[in-house]
């Protein structure tokens, strides 16, 4: 109900000079839930973009360490058997017993109660697959951008040919209604002339048979109604019972037909190549990474923190430490060739795709104008036939009230203009739908 309240309320504040098509559209566009998901795809292509440019900032970590433990193997320094022969012979020297006796020393493996924390700085100072992966991240923004530009064509295409067909059914109800109307007011003199005297009661019943087939195709075409309202509203996400405005002019634009007949065709701007060769741009990216992986890598850091045991601090625990890290690739058993070899592929393969894609497209927008010159063409002959069958009728109808012509002859000759005038409204709309088509094709 809530969603009903504000598409009425957007569609009775446009502008007067904009069309409830145009509006609808904006709508559509507004509130898919597909677009809404391609632009959180863009937004998280933003994002890889600032990820990438994060790692050329060096790092700062900090780091800690504690260990503690006992037992396990032990380190014999023997000690006192290195030091006590040295310290007696100066004990008889020296006439003292200044140099005491020691013993050898045991001590384990495991540190005792010890702690190591640091603050670690480090940063690349040469790395080419960074350069690399920012300018990768870089051209996966435009293809995101280029799939949202595609939805929203094909979206828009979408829309406007489903409003042509809920257009369709609803105008040829109101054909069907005006026509049964006629055919009630055509039984209802014929019931009273039978009444008279002055006609036959195969006349009552034609009139009778007309109106129920008249019903017949009212009832179906509802349902097309229905169906098209449907459509229509899940293409601009609101609600299945929502209303849609058909109180706009759709003008048939009559002299764009006759300009997209004569033009040339124009599908290079198609956003569906520009996604292609982005990707072409992409992997050709790629491949120069994988050529260049002989580049040596460069990395600094340096650390300041503090080592001791026993929870000391002081200044023999403090510590700076730094360094740097070089990395040159000198042998991988020909895995680097093979990435190389696999990316070259890939290029091939995605201008295979493009190649296909423009022939696609060319396929694609021929067809399109081919479709719009057939239906230009039955919708004029579909409005000749409407004026000759009211023509037809006009003489009929004269021709009955003079007693020329039959009641038969009468029905016969209204339903030719009911089915002359269905097809001419099926031909309009048939019509403005190959044009969005065709404007969809040439990326209009």
């Amino acid at each position: 109900m809530k969603t009903n309240v504000i598409l009425m309320l957007a569609l009775s504040t446009a502008s007067m000079a904009q069309k409830p098509l145009d509006k609808y559209v904006e709508i559509g566009i507004k509130n898919s839930i597909v677009l809404q998901q391609k632009n959180i795809s863009l937004d998280k292509a933003v994002y890889s973009l600032k990820e990438a440019n994060s790692l050329f900032f060096p790092s700062i970590n900090l780091k800690g360490d504690y260990q503690s433990g006992e037992g396990g193997r032990q380190i014999a320094i023997p000690l006192g058997d290195m030091l006590n022969p040295v310290y007696g012979t100066l004990n008889q020297l020296t006439m003292s017993n200044s140099f005491p006796q020691i013993s050898n020393v045991e001590t384990n493996f495991f540190p005792k109660n010890f702690y190591d924390v640091k603050l670690r700085t480090a940063m690349p100072i040469i790395n080419a697959d960074l350069f690399y992966n920012r300018d990768i991240q870089k051209q996966q923004i435009k293809i995101s951008e280029f799939e949202i530009e595609i939805y929203k064509k094909e979206l828009s295409k979408n829309i406007k040919v489903a409003y042509y067909q809920y257009l369709s059914a609803a105008k040829a109800i109101s054909i069907y209604e005006n026509a049964i109307k006629v055919a009630q007011e055509a039984k209802r003199i014929n019931e009273k002339l039978l009444n008279n005297g002055k006609t036959v009661k195969a006349y009552v019943l034609r009139a009778e048979s007309e109106i129920q087939n008249l019903q017949s195709k009212i009832t179906s075409s509802k349902q097309q109604e229905k169906n098209a309202q449907l459509y229509f509203n899940f293409l601009i996400n609101a609600s299945n019972d929502q209303v849609i405005d058909t109180l706009g002019s759709i003008e048939l634009g009559e002299e764009n037909i006759k300009n997209y007949l004569v033009s040339d065709l124009a599908i290079s701007d198609r956003a569906e190549l520009k996604a292609i060769n982005q990707s072409i741009s992409i992997l050709s990216t790629v491949n120069n990474m994988n050529k260049n992986y002989w580049l040596p890598k460069l990395n600094g850091f340096i650390d300041l923190g503090s080592q001791a045991s026993d929870w000391k601090y002081n200044d023999k625990s403090r510590y700076y430490f730094l360094g740097l890290q070089l990395d040159i690739p000198l042998f991988a058993g020909g895995n680097q060739l093979y990435k190389i070899k696999k990316s070259k592929l890939d290029i091939d393969l995605q201008k295979s795709q493009l190649m296909y894609m423009q022939q696609q497209l060319n396929l694609s927008a021929n067809v399109a104008k081919n479709s719009i010159k057939s239906h230009y063409q039955s919708y004029q002959s579909a409005i000749q036939q409407t004026i000759a069958a009211k023509a037809y009728l006009d003489l009929i109808d004269k021709g009955y009230k003079e007693g020329i012509n039959t009641f038969i002859e009468t029905l016969d000759a209204r339903n030719q203009l009911t089915i002359s005038q269905i097809q001419e409204l099926i031909s309009k709309y048939d019509l403005m739908a190959s044009i969005a088509v065709y404007e969809r094709e040439i990326n209009k």
